[in-house]
C-alpha cells in the first residue's frame, strides 16, 4: 500500500490531539522586571512518570530533509514528555500518529506539520513522532525531556514507506 501524507501549517488546534504548540502567538502574557520583559508563563506542562526529572539539553541536527521525502518509522516516549524549540529561528517539520493500539501508531491518521520558526512542540508522553526533521543544517534545538531510569523510548517500524510532500 502506498501512501502519502500531505504537510499542513502547524496551529494549536491542529496539533491539541498530539501536545502543545510553544510559542507566543495566542497566548497571554503579564509583565515582568519593570515591565521589560512579556511572560509567556507555563506555555505546557512536563511530563515525568517515575523516578525522574526533567533535563534540558541541545540536539544539533546535521541531516538537512528535502521535501517530498520518505519515513519507515516512528518512536514514542512513554514515560515523559518530549519538547523541541527552535535556537536560530528555523522552521522544521513534525510528523505525528496517534496510537491505533497499545504497540503501534494509527499509520491512516499519520499528520505532517511545518513551523513557522518561531514555534516550538511538546509531544505528550506516549505521543508517536518522527525525529527531528530540519529544512537546513546545522539547526539547535533545546529540548526538554524526561532524564531518567526505565524504559521511555519505543520505535515502530512500518512495513512500507510513505512519502510526505508539500
Amino acid at each position: 500500500m502506498s501512501m502519502t501524507i500531505q504537510i499542513q501549517t502547524l496551529t494549536h488546534e491542529n496539533f491539541a490531539p498530539f501536545g502543545e504548540v510553544i510559542s507566543c502567538t495566542g497566548n497571554d502574557f503579564f509583565h515582568i522586571n519593570d515591565a521589560h520583559t512579556e511572560r509567556y508563563h507555563a506555555l505546557v506542562q512536563t511530563e515525568i512518570v517515575g523516578e525522574a526529572r526533567t533535563g534540558i539539553s541541545i540536539f544539533r541536527n546535521i541531516k538537512t530533509t528535502t521535501i517530498p521525502f520518505q519515513i519507515s518509522m516512528l518512536e514514542r516516549h512513554p514515560i515523559g514528555s518530549q519538547a523541541f524549540i527552535p535556537m536560530q529561528g528555523q522552521r522544521f517539520l513534525v510528523v505525528v500518529a496517534p496510537s491505533l493500539n497499545a504497540d503501534e501508531p494509527d499509520l491512516s491518521q499519520l499528520c505532517a506539520f511545518i513551523t513557522d520558526g518561531k514555534q516550538g512542540v511538546n509531544y505528550r508522553a506516549g505521543t508517536w513522532h518522527h525525529p527531528l526533521l530540519t529544512l537546513e543544517s546545522p539547526s539547535d534545538f533545546a529540548v526538554v525531556d524526561r532524564i531518567g531510569g526505565g524504559h521511555n523510548c519505543d520505535v515502530f517500524q512500518f512495513p512500507n514507506a510513505i512519502e510526505i510532500k508539500a
